[in-house]
């Protein structure tokens, strides 16, 4: 992979992380953060779909690697819900 290849892939990472953290209603961090939550995001979804047997929707090969989309976001949704709760439990509050 070059560097464009890898920084391609790190953007797509950043935006569906962010999609996730947005549609759990709940901001775990900033732009780096994000990238961490698309990828681990990326791994839970293609987790789940492999569990339930379904299929990879919308996937963008980048240097000759598959990045799933949809289950990115659907997976970095779950991964922050799961973080949520957990602080919540812990700290007892909530963080805006």
């Amino acid at each position: 992979m070059t560097i464009t290849e890898i920084i391609i892939l790190l953007i797509i990472a950043a935006i569906c992380g962010g999609i996730g953290q947005s549609l759990a209603g709940y901001n775990v961090g900033g732009c780096l953060v994000s990238i961490v939550v698309g990828f681990i995001g990326a791994y839970i979804g293609m987790w789940m779909a492999g569990k339930f047997g379904l299929p990879e929707i919308f996937a963008i090969e980048v240097g000759g690697k598959t990045f799933p989309i949809i289950w990115a976001i659907i997976g970095s949704a779950v991964f922050t819900l799961i973080i949520a709760l957990i602080r919540r439990a812990i700290s007892g509050g909530t963080r805006y």
